[in-house]
């Protein structure tokens, strides 16, 4: 972690904005604007970019996939202009959790992959792009979303160490153990061979 420079007040303050910034529902929104339906009906009833590419809908998933990577790299940015890079990490964060765990749809959000990869992306681009780059090169290789997502996750800590001295380390540990625990039922379907793959239903 950064040393604290901000005061608790404004900590709050990061946190309550990434949180709450984190947690609108871009998947569920878009689906119904563009009329695909209930996403919470569809495939896993998960809110974020793999399900929604289950509705056959290519432009609505990557929609989502960006608004949802953008939603945490907005947290950062805005965090770090306005007051600096612990407030920064802590919007990250915050924003992770919201999408994941969004008050107004019952804690129930989405595994928070994309968002993961757009705080990185704006927290240090290096290790933001190296891990969209694990990401889709797992995805390519074996065709199984969470399965690059784990992938991803797993190397962002390896990514930090390698190409950053920024004190980030801390941060992507947790991350990487959300992102896990977020998975804990795709990894159990990896085990047992039975986990779709991308665009399957």
């Amino acid at each position: 972690m950064p040393p604290i420079d901000s005061s608790t007040a404004q900590l709050i303050l990061w946190a309550a904005f990434g949180y709450l910034i984190g947690s609108i529902p871009f998947g569920l929104i878009l689906a119904k604007v563009m009329g695909l339906g209930n996403l919470r009906n569809i495939g896993s009833g998960n809110i974020g970019a793999t399900n929604v590419l289950r509705t056959g809908n290519k432009r609505a998933a990557a929609l989502t996939l960006i608004f949802d990577a953008a939603k945490g790299g907005v947290a950062v940015l805005l965090a770090r202009a306005l007051a600096g890079e612990d407030a920064a990490q802590i919007a990250a964060l915050a924003a992770f959790l919201g999408h994941c765990f969004p008050v107004w749809l019952g804690f129930k959000g989405g595994k928070g992959v994309a968002t993961f990869l757009g705080l990185w992306l704006a927290l240090d681009w290096r290790v933001g792009v190296a891990c969209c780059l694990t990401w889709l090169v797992t995805a390519l290789i074996w065709r199984i979303s969470s399965l690059a997502a784990l992938m991803a996750a797993a190397m962002s800590t390896i990514w930090i160490m390698v190409l950053t001295e920024s004190p980030t380390f801390g941060l992507g540990v947790i991350l990487t153990l959300l992102v896990y625990w977020r998975h804990s039922a795709n990894i159990a379907r990896i085990k047992a061979g039975t986990e779709p793959k991308i665009g399957q239903s």
